[in-house]
C-alpha cells in the first residue's frame, strides 16, 4: 500500500474508488500566504468556481518546493525526469462542496514535466531555471526562461511538527484534496489527490524576490503567513469533467 493511504479519516470526502494513476513526493516546502480581497481574484478564476474565503477574505499562496518520485503508477523513478524543483502560485476555490486549488502559475525545472502537465492536466506550467540547496535552511532560486519573472528566498522551520486543526486558517489553506483546471475546450476539470495530513511546522523566510503576482495584476503587503513541511507523499487520479 502506498504510504499516502496510511490514513483516510482526515479527508473531507472519500477518495475516488478507481485506481490512482500517478505518484510524487514533495520536499522542503514553504507555504507563504497573504490575504487578498475576493474581488481582486474573482477575474482570475472561471465563473464555474466559487472563491473560497476564510475570516472574510481570500488568500494567495506562493509555494516553493522540490519533487521526487514523480512517475506513473507501476513505473520506477526515471533518472533526470522524476526529481526537480517546482514553484506554485495558487488561489483557493470550491465547487460542489469540494474545496480545492486554482493555480495561476506553476514553474518547473524539467521541460518534459512542463510539457506533460500542459498536455495531460491542462495546468499553466512554465519552464524555469531553478536551484534548491540547504538542509535546515533552504535556499531557493527560480527564473522563467521565457520572461523575467523570478522568485528568490531562504527559509526553514522554527518549531515542532503539528497537524492543522479543522476550522483554523492553516487547515483552510493547506488541507485540500483536489485542484481545478480548464481544458482546451473551456470545460472545467477536477483532479483529486490524496496524502496524509500536512506535517506542518512554523517557519521563517527571507523573500528577496517575488515577481509571480504582478503578471496577474495582484499585489500584497505585509508579512506573509509562513509554514514549512519537510516531506509529503502524494498520489493522484485522472481529472474528471465537472
Amino acid at each position: 500500500m502506498h504510504p499516502a493511504f496510511a490514513r483516510l479519516d482526515h479527508r473531507p470526502w472519500p477518495p475516488p474508488r478507481r485506481p490512482w494513476v500517478g505518484r510524487q513526493s514533495w520536499h522542503d516546502l514553504l507555504f507563504a500566504h497573504w490575504p487578498v480581497p475576493a474581488a481582486a481574484v474573482r477575474p482570475l478564476v472561471p465563473a464555474g468556481l466559487n472563491i473560497d474565503e476564510h475570516g472574510g477574505t481570500s488568500w494567495v499562496g506562493v509555494v516553493p518546493f522540490r519533487m521526487t518520485g514523480v512517475a506513473p503508477r507501476g513505473f520506477p523513478d526515471l533518472p533526470g525526469l522524476s526529481a526537480f524543483p517546482e514553484l506554485n502560485l495558487r488561489l483557493y476555490v470550491q465547487r460542489d462542496g469540494k474545496p480545492g486549488v486554482w493555480f495561476l502559475s506553476l514553474d518547473a525545472a524539467r521541460a518534459l514535466a512542463v510539457w506533460a502537465a500542459l498536455r495531460f492536466f491542462h495546468l499553466p506550467y512554465q519552464h524555469a531555471r531553478m536551484s534548491v540547496s540547504g538542509d535546515q535552511r533552504i535556499s531557493y532560486l527560480s527564473e522563467r526562461r521565457a520572461a523575467p519573472v523570478g522568485f528568490a528566498a531562504s527559509y526553514g522551520p522554527t518549531g515542532p511538527v503539528e497537524e492543522a486543526r479543522p476550522g483554523t486558517l492553516v487547515h483552510f489553506l493547506t488541507e485540500r484534496y483536489c485542484l481545478y483546471a480548464r481544458a482546451p475546450d473551456g470545460g472545467l476539470r477536477r483532479l483529486e489527490i490524496h496524502h496524509q495530513p500536512w506535517p506542518l511546522q512554523p517557519a521563517s523566510a527571507e523573500i528577496t524576490r517575488n515577481d509571480l503576482l504582478a503578471p496577474h495584476g495582484l499585489a500584497v503587503s505585509g508579512a506573509p503567513l509562513l509554514h514549512f513541511a519537510r516531506r509529503l507523499d502524494v498520489v493522484m487520479w485522472l481529472a474528471d469533467p465537472i
